[in-house]
């Protein structure tokens, strides 16, 4: 019985396992058919890894049905580096003409969403949007520690009791100048304004479509998706390198291509407040299955939990300094649990919070974790503690249940008494007794104190009278 209660949360994970790896791919790639289509992509929110999944897999469906375009329309605020680039490498190396579309109005493509736009084959914007502020920011950095501008002068044009502005440190200089050097690169790529894309990193600088399209930072302004079909119409673009085509857009069929259901479940769990609370779900289901033994549902729960949270913030830019602090923390509690001490417990309260603080090594839009998250995590962790605490005192307090210093206090019965010693009943076993007093067949005693295996015994008190016979 032991055995099949050990086995069956791996039955479970692996039929897990086995479901996932037999699913459908999100995108059914339908059979070509003489319909010309127009195959859109939203990207609505942070850009993550699971948006770097959808794109690519939504490229690659289009290129099996050869599509004629795809549409990515954009509303971003921006998200990770590695997922951005990601997206502009697939864009890039994509077979079929991709058209970014700032859409609808009062959408906008901030940071991460520019540079995808600025790698599109066709830049276009709604009225009523804007996009820049593509500055890169680090986390634990104020707002941008770039170049900053000339030092300011007071009015005798003195510089005299003026601060000069601080200056950037190497690594925020590193990143900057990397920023900058791939966006100019995918002006020049596209043929857009570099200057301007320079200026949107240095100087987090945003414009509106109007604005955009003057500064030749985009190539168009459209209300809707069928105004720019009608206007891309006939454009030439290089794609992948390859030979001008002529984009034969007008009248096309447009079709949005929605995200399966396992790219909407990686959007969850990679958002880090949901990773780490994953993680605290997994330990904990771990330790109520190991302190109770075949409840099997926390043990398969934890396991799955744990295995999500991880693989969670293996996807995300980490300090896996932080990510060590935080399972030695967890470790220490497991430990805890087993072997109360207080002290293993405060210093995986301790280990835990120090590694979370740490985990992440950059802050974008929607990548965020939570004060709150990690005040109610660090509360649980807490209690965990306490409740370990709490019960290792009253362990302590707690009179023995076994051993000779259990028996004291115990009734007993004798059975025969002669000169200071003879035989009494407790627990229900017959027992040697000595004792200072002279007592009588079948009266009741209580045992003083246990000398190897003979009992020390004295008339019993009111109190304990009161007990009853022993059996």
């Amino acid at each position: 019985m032991s055995v099949k209660l050990v086995r069956a949360p791996l039955f479970v994970a692996a039929a897990f396992a086995a479901v996932v790896a037999t699913l459908s791919p999100p995108f059914a790639a339908d059979k070509v058919g003489s319909v010309k289509l127009a195959l859109e992509i939203d990207i609505d929110g942070a850009i993550g890894p699971a948006t770097a999944r959808y794109v690519k897999e939504a490229l690659a469906t289009a290129d099996e049905r050869r599509a004629e375009i795809v549409i990515l329309r954009l509303n971003t605020p921006g998200g990770l580096v590695t997922s951005m680039r990601e997206i502009i490498a697939d864009v890039l190396a994509s077979r079929v003409p991709v058209v970014g579309f700032v859409s609808p109005s009062g959408a906008h493509a901030a940071s991460a969403g520019t540079y995808i736009l600025y790698a599109t084959h066709v830049a276009a914007m709604a009225p009523g949007t804007n996009l820049g502020a593509a500055t890169p920011v680090e986390i634990g950095a104020p707002m941008p520690g770039l170049p900053g501008p000339p030092d300011k002068k007071d009015q005798s044009g003195s510089d005299k009791g003026v601060t000069p502005a601080p200056s950037q440190d190497a690594m925020t200089a590193k990143m900057t100048n990397d920023a900058v050097a791939f966006i100019r690169s995918l002006a020049e790529l596209r043929g857009r304004n570099a200057d301007w894309a320079e200026e949107a990193v240095r100087e987090a600088s945003s414009l509106s479509a109007n604005a955009a399209l003057k500064a030749g930072a985009i190539d168009l302004i459209a209300g809707d998706t069928t105004e720019l079909l009608a206007k891309i119409d006939g454009r030439t673009v290089a794609v992948n390198g390859g030979a001008p085509e002529h984009l034969a857009t007008r009248g096309l069929t447009i079709e949005t291509l929605q995200p399966g259901w396992l790219i909407r479940l990686l959007s969850v769990i990679t958002d880090p407040n949901v990773a780490v609370i994953l993680m605290l779900v997994g330990v904990y289901g771990l330790i109520f299955e190991f302190t109770s033994p075949g409840a099997v549902a926390p043990g398969v729960v934890g396991t799955i939990a744990l295995l999500l949270g991880l693989y969670a913030l293996n996807l995300l830019p980490i300090d896996y300094a932080g990510l060590v602090l935080m399972l030695l923390g967890l470790t220490f509690l497991i430990v805890e649990a087993f072997n109360p001490t207080v002290v293993l417990g405060l210093g995986g309260l301790a280990a835990f919070l120090l590694g979370t603080a740490m985990l992440f090594k950059v802050e974008a839009p929607g990548f965020r974790l939570s004060p709150a998250v990690v005040g109610v995590a660090a509360m649980l962790v807490f209690a965990l503690v306490a409740l370990v605490g709490r019960a290792l005192w009253r362990a302590r307090r707690r009179q023995p249940r076994v051993g000779g210093e259990a028996m004291q206090g115990l009734p007993a019965k004798i059975l025969d008494w002669r000169a200071g010693e003879g035989h009494v009943r407790a627990n229900g076993e017959r027992w040697q007794a000595r004792g200072d007093e002279t007592f009588t067949p079948g009266e009741t005693v209580e045992v003083a104190t246990v000398s190897g295996l003979t009992l020390m015994v004295r008339r019993r008190s009111d109190t304990a009278t009161a007990e009853g016979e022993p059996p």
